[in-house]
């Protein structure tokens, strides 16, 4: 079944060659226990005691350093990508609302990560992402979708957009400062509870509204017919996140976070109980690409299904705020999946899913190891999307073609930032051995 490594510190002198300098005004001081803690958390889970996260703290005081005086009002009328937030916090009495830029035209870019690889830079992401201002506003009764109405469906309905929608959004105080950062979801702009949301014209999608009022339909085999039909996995987590698929009576609103890993787990599922049916690759692959100083490399094994994803951080960047060490976390599973939720969170699924997909495509199987190199100027938390966006470029590339395991293995020596030693002790599937595969497998 699937399993995890424990957070194992590397010293710094592991890597080869020269990095850069590190910024020493990034990294809190944190105690050291708690500095192991900071990938298994990523932010969210309060691991270190603290109500709120020491290394998010200290990125928020530096992003709040001129503000957007843009959002110096309480009225924002703008174009919304289309883009909704949902809380996680006290569920399910959540926050709930729409982003709406202080922009009108075609905003769609603003949240559309599938078009972000390679053209956005991290100044860009956080530009377009901080342009978004949250309208919240707190469910007070069970989220179950027979008991929304009036405003609480206009936010559900604004998910269904085709293309940006007019919105205006009135709130009650002041927008607070800065910009909101997650491990998960994408980042968004500066935030206050609504006082109204009123939302304008608009054309809805077709492929949205078919799952959408197909109210026997279940909500895995609404996700599943959205993707067979190309929308978009953000689109169809949007949809997911308002409680817009799913049988009649049992649809509910979905935290963020929560909808970006279910979407990418239920598709990754459905995917690989295909790609254990294929014929096994005879070959050993090595792809590999670079985004937001992250390096990704990706090797496919000739074998049957297992997967593994293994991230290393790099001193003072996010979820390792340490000025000496590389932190390594990962997490795998054999041919039969895994039963837990995977400790290194979000990331393991979306990776996941890209890796099937591009099995699915050539409809074969292997093992996957992801590898990822966070290095230096990944100083700021975007979102899965970046894995599974970056996995999936990786993807389209030449890979290089190996006959064997030490072929293979003296490649990635050369490519790999970090000691390939390194890799290999927190590693699972990096030093199985070659063995005859069990019958079970083929029957």
């Amino acid at each position: 079944m699937g399993g995890k490594t424990p957070v194992k510190n590397v010293s710094v002198g592991k890597v080869k060659g020269n990095i850069k300098s590190f910024s020493r005004e990034v990294a809190p001081k944190l105690d050291p226990a708690a500095r192991n803690m900071c990938l298994k958390c990523r932010g969210a889970k309060k691991l270190c005691g603290k109500e709120r996260c020491p290394v998010l703290e200290k990125y928020y005081s530096r992003m709040g350093e001129g503000k957007d005086k843009r959002f110096d009002t309480k009225t924002i009328e703008g174009n919304s990508p289309p883009s909704v937030f949902i809380g996680r916090y006290n569920y399910p009495r959540v926050n709930i609302g729409p982003l709406v830029p202080p922009e009108k035209g075609d905003t769609s870019i603003y949240s559309q990560p599938e078009e972000w690889f390679g053209s956005a830079d991290m100044k860009d992401i956080i530009r377009m992402r901080s342009s978004l201002a949250r309208g919240k506003k707190k469910l007070s009764k069970d989220v179950d979708i027979r008991n929304l109405g009036g405003e609480d469906n206009e936010i559900r309905y604004l998910a269904l957009a085709k293309n940006p929608a007019e919105t205006e959004v009135r709130f009650k105080k002041s927008l607070d400062d800065g910009i909101k950062l997650d491990g998960r979801s994408q980042p968004h702009g500066p935030s206050a509870p609504m006082e109204s949301f009123r939302r304008g014209t608009m054309n809805s999608d077709s492929r949205l509204e078919d799952v959408f009022y197909d109210t026997d339909l279940g909500a895995e085999e609404g996700v599943k017919r959205l993707y067979r039909k190309g929308v978009p996995v953000s689109r169809i987590q949007d949809i997911f996140m308002v409680g817009g698929t799913g049988v009649k009576g049992r649809r509910k609103f979905v935290p963020t976070r929560w909808s970006i890993t279910a979407v990418d787990d239920i598709l990754g599922k459905d995917m690989r109980r295909n790609v254990k049916t294929y014929q096994r690759i005879d070959e050993w692959r090595v792809y590999k690409t670079n985004y937001l100083d992250n390096q990704w490399v990706v090797v496919f094994t000739p074998e049957s299904w297992r997967y593994e994803l293994i991230e290393a951080f790099y001193p003072e960047t996010t979820w390792n705020p340490s000025r000496d060490s590389i932190t390594i976390f990962g997490d795998h599973e054999e041919f039969d999946g895994r039963s837990e939720y995977a400790s290194i969170g979000g990331c393991y699924y979306s990776a996941r899913l890209a890796v099937l997909e591009k099995m699915e495509e050539e409809r074969k199987q292997a093992g996957a190891i992801v590898l990822r190199e966070a290095k230096p100027g990944y100083i700021l938390p975007v979102g899965v999307w970046n894995v599974r966006e970056s996995v999936r470029s990786a993807l389209k590339e030449r890979p290089m073609k190996f006959k064997g395991r030490k072929q293979t293995f003296d490649y990635l020596k050369s490519v790999l930032g970090l000691e390939f030693e390194e890799w290999t002790s927190v590693s699972k599937l990096l030093t199985k051995r070659e063995k005859q595969e069990s019958l079970k497998y083929f029957t």
